[in-house]
């Protein structure tokens, strides 16, 4: 059972929770604090027990002078951030006393976190519907716009989280790549393969690097059907059928197949980080989600209203 935070959701977002360590080095809380957070100034941290800011399980508060070891956990609010305002809004596709949907535009992210804190698809929800309960069943990168599904209760948000666990959602996404180099018009076709074509490898992602790798001599972990939508002289449009939900799936699976996904700035290549230019967004989109509901056993069916920029306006296929 997760465990419940003792302050409530404020301004949209939830209390973080850290864990504490039973013994070390540090005399106190506070102490053991100060030098995980070494980037923030000590004196301004301390002065959060000041006011009561760092509670227990239980709501009290703590003191500068709490000792290591008496507490496994504490809470606290995130101080926030100054953030630069994503201009895009979420758009409501469909709300009932289980389910949020949403259309979710590109560059925000869906939770908060590092600099993003009201610019998060979940706190701004969370403040325009005055649900602080609403949480997501699952997750879309900052880059990705597209459908996003969020739980409004406890108490049935596991049997929609099931869905996805046991893959009892069909996910579609639609992508535009450049077209590449060897394409022929006459026999369109993606590493060799014609369409429609099944991708598959094997997706790791390991500790404090931002891009995923893959490893050719382990089982495959990720698969994906491809579609043909429509090329013209500058593109390719795909559809893509992720069967699993390995990170950055989609983006790897294409790039490997030499028509990585215009305007990603991680596959095929890592390149430097700039900041968010709002006329070039990745192409990518959570176009549908279909699935049968686990409360009533009616097929549900949602459909984005988005589009994506750079498709081309005439099939070529």
């Amino acid at each position: 059972m997760a465990m419940r935070s003792p302050l409530p959701v404020r301004d949209g977002v939830g209390a973080t929770r850290l864990r504490v360590p039973d013994e070390g080095p540090w005399p106190t809380v506070g102490a053991y604090m100060a030098e995980r957070f070494f980037h923030l100034d000590p004196e301004r941290l301390l002065s959060r027990f000041d006011r009561g800011e760092i509670v227990a399980i239980d709501g009290s508060a703590l003191s500068r002078e709490t000792p290591l070891g008496v507490h496994d956990f504490v809470w606290y609010y995130r101080e926030p951030p100054v953030e630069k305002q994503i201009p895009f809004d979420v758009e409501i596709l469909h709300q009932d006393a289980d389910l949020v949907v949403v259309d979710k535009p590109h560059f925000l992210p869906t939770t908060p976190g590092g600099k993003y804190l009201q610019n998060s698809a979940l706190v701004r929800l969370r403040n325009a519907l005055g649900i602080p309960e609403l949480t997501p069943i699952h997750r879309l990168d900052r880059a990705t716009a597209g459908l996003l599904m969020f739980s409004t209760r406890p108490a049935t948000r596991g049997a929609y989280q099931l869905l996805f666990e046991r893959r009892e959602v069909e996910k579609v996404y639609e992508a535009v790549s450049p077209l590449p180099a060897d394409w022929d018009p006459a026999a369109p076709a993606l590493g060799g393969a014609a369409f429609p074509l099944v991708h598959r490898n094997h997706i790791v992602k390991l500790r404090g690097q931002v891009c995923v790798q893959t490893d050719p001599a382990r089982e495959p972990n990720a698969e994906t059907l491809i579609e043909l939508r429509g090329f013209d002289d500058r593109v390719l449009h795909t559809l893509l059928r992720p069967h699993s939900g390995r990170m950055h799936q989609l983006r790897v699976h294409l790039a490997e197949l030499g028509a990585g996904i215009l305007n990603d700035g991680f596959y095929p290549e890592l390149l430097p980080e700039t900041p968010d230019d709002f006329t070039r967004p990745l192409q990518l989109l959570a176009r549908e989600l279909r699935f049968t509901d686990p409360l009533t056993g009616a097929p549900r069916e949602f459909v984005t209203r988005r589009t994506l920029q750079e498709a081309p306006r005439l099939s070529g296929a």
